[in-house]
């Protein structure tokens, strides 16, 4: 081979190999990627967001049940790894005929969050991302019947994910485990439950900055805090999609539909003593 296609063909190569390297070392950003799940990317160092999340949560059995929240979001990083996110939410219930549940139609402030997150792996880096989180929520009513209560829950992550085609297609896993104290206003009633869960998604980009795809969660509730005793199990499947709005800004949307559930000594297909038959997410945000 002439020494010129010689030099040639390794210039080519070297460009190639560099290309490569830099598109891999961008990859797709997960941080804000999916719906009801969180991704192992935290931001930069220095970087700060502001986040309106939206979410609503539809049917129960025997009757009308529709609540919703609407979460705003301050996010700080304030070092490598590592982000800081503080919230205000305020919650809506419009609930008729449910069984167990006393009818209400109510807008209200609901409480503060807390959520720190640490990224002990890059998927840029290391063959698959993870991140732990561990959010804390203060709530002046409960997130179920829109009573008035003092409401304390915390709520344990591991996110886990990794390109499965470069620039094109991730998937991802979280798990989780979500205690809860409730006592309510004007009563000695106190109530005790925790979740645990698993969830899991695949998105691939579909177009430079849009990408679609679906999350699957299969999750348990319990009596107690150390999960004493199972009180429902569901599976919820759906869509979710995420547009890149321009450098600053973007939009994730979701829907999940209980597709099996049980609750514990019934034989119906569907828990929605537990859980609802439909959950939706839309969720904006942008950095200053």
């Amino acid at each position: 081979m002439p020494l010129a296609a010689k030099a040639l063909r390794a210039a080519v190569i070297c460009v190639g190999v560099v290309l490569s390297g830099a598109a891999r070392c961008e990859g797709i950003d997960t941080e804000h990627l999916f719906g009801f799940m969180i991704g192992s990317d935290v931001g930069e160092k220095g970087e700060h967001e502001f986040q309106s999340q939206t979410t609503g949560r539809f049917g129960k059995d025997g009757g009308r049940y529709r609540a919703a929240d609407q979460e705003f979001e301050l996010e700080f990083v304030p070092a490598s790894n590592f982000r800081v996110e503080v919230g205000s939410a305020f919650a809506g219930h419009d609930i008729r005929g449910i069984s167990d549940l006393d009818d209400r139609r109510q807008l209200t402030w609901q409480g503060v969050s807390l959520d720190l997150r640490y990224r002990f792996l890059d998927h840029d880096a290391a063959p698959f991302g993870m991140t732990v989180s561990w959010q804390n929520e203060v709530d002046r009513i409960d997130d179920t019947t829109g009573a008035a209560a003092r409401q304390y829950g915390t709520a344990f992550r591991v996110a886990f994910d990794r390109e499965i085609v470069p620039n094109l297609a991730i998937a991802a896993l979280n798990l989780f485990y979500q205690p809860e104290w409730t006592r309510f206003a004007g009563t000695n009633e106190t109530e005790r439950d925790s979740t645990l869960g698993a969830a899991f998604a695949v998105m691939a980009q579909v177009r430079p900055g849009i990408l679609f795809g679906g999350e699957a969660r299969y999750v348990r509730r319990y009596d107690g805090l150390g999960l004493d005793a199972l009180a429902g199990q569901a599976l919820f499947v759906g869509p979710t999609v995420y547009f890149k709005l321009s450098d600053r800004s973007r939009l994730t949307a979701a829907w999940s539909v209980q597709a099996w559930g049980r609750a514990a000594g019934s034989a119906a297909s569907l828990d929605l003593l537990d859980f609802e038959r439909q959950q939706a997410r839309l969720t904006f945000g942008v950095n200053f």
